[in-house]
């Protein structure tokens, strides 16, 4: 998936998914993980993909920190969730909230699945991760 385009959460917490990423995502079905690593922005994976995520981290020992933090914060996060009827998801409350997801939002293509942000807060972003020459040197080392 790939591209970025608006999109709303209403006053229920429902993510209205772009038309442009609609038809892809109903080829996985209508279940869903939201989730988030930090709690700045949503990640949408259907649920075939990440459960693909989950078995790589099940073959992990139980006492490796990274997987239990990643757990942790996925989880905290996170809710499996059904596409409706009119093409939406709702975001979990406590995500919404540490995300400020409400209103007009911008999702994003990220390969197997999608990020959402809050408009404001992505911008910002985007002024404080510029491309370094370290990322051009690992890009350029992938041929891209």
């Amino acid at each position: 998936m790939r591209g970025n385009f608006q999109a709303t959460v209403d006053e229920k917490g429902r993510l209205k998914i772009p038309s442009a990423f609609l038809a892809e995502l109903r080829k996985f079905g209508a279940q869903f993980f939201v989730t988030s690593e930090s709690g700045q922005f949503a990640l949408v994976y259907p649920l075939k993909v990440w459960i693909g995520f989950e078995e790589k981290l099940a073959a992990l020992s139980t006492h490796n920190r990274a997987k239990q933090k990643f757990l942790d914060r996925t989880n905290y996060y996170g809710q499996e969730v059904s596409l409706d009827g009119q093409g939406r998801l709702l975001v979990p409350p406590v995500l919404r909230e540490a995300a400020r997801l409400e209103g007009p939002v911008d999702v994003l293509g990220n390969l197997k699945g999608l990020r959402v942000w809050n408009h404001s807060a992505f911008l910002a972003h985007m002024k404080s991760s510029e491309l370094t020459a370290e990322d051009d040197q690992i890009l350029d080392a992938l041929g891209i």
